[in-house]
């Protein structure tokens, strides 16, 4: 095929490409805590960063008369990691040290009363890319999502102008979109 810089326009990049910048978490935290409610609302304007979620296809391999033969494996999803703009109130940061504490306290190494079934512990994640003229082009649902690390926030006397950040990283059993962009051209 020749170079044609119109056809890649038209056809190859219809709309100008979706932007990684227009994206938006939503999380409901676990009704346990004190301040849930709130820091929910704040984590879908305080999410600086996040991805689309990935899967891997494993692969079975079997020797036959000297040869390797792969066949499809399952299905497995990495965990999945945000990186969270902080707030002097802490709004977001307490709400996953209270999410992970109901998990596993941190001295008596115990799962909070009434959270000993994994429905009582995993949320829905919705991560939503927009468009440039602001709708929504993908939806993803990360089902039974709940945090596995809550990094630190670094400290540092020569750091001016900035705000903290922290990064969580969670599991879920698995993702699923929701809807199919009607931008899409062929």
């Amino acid at each position: 095929m020749a170079f044609n810089i119109t056809q890649f326009r038209s056809d190859g990049m219809a709309l100008d490409g979706a932007r990684p910048n227009l994206f938006d978490v939503s999380l409901t935290f676990p009704n346990f805590g004190t301040i849930g409610a709130d820091a929910g609302k704040k984590l879908t304007f305080t999410c600086k960063s996040a991805a689309l979620p990935g899967s891997t296809i494993g692969v079975v391999n079997l020797q036959y008369f000297g040869r390797e033969v792969k066949f499809a494996g399952n299905r497995t999803f990495a965990d999945w990691t945000i990186t969270v703009l902080n707030d002097e109130g802490f709004i977001v940061r307490n709400a996953f040290e209270q999410w992970m504490g109901f998990i596993n306290s941190h001295s008596a190494n115990l799962r909070i009363a009434g959270g000993r079934e994994s429905s009582s512990y995993t949320q829905l994640i919705t991560v939503q890319q927009y468009g440039k003229d602001g709708g929504i082009i993908r939806t993803y649902n990360l089902l039974g999502a709940f945090p596995t690390d809550l990094a630190q926030i670094d400290l540092d006397w020569g750091t001016n102008d900035t705000i903290e950040e922290f990064s969580v990283t969670l599991a879920y059993q698995w993702w699923q979109t929701v809807g199919v962009s009607s931008r899409v051209t062929v």
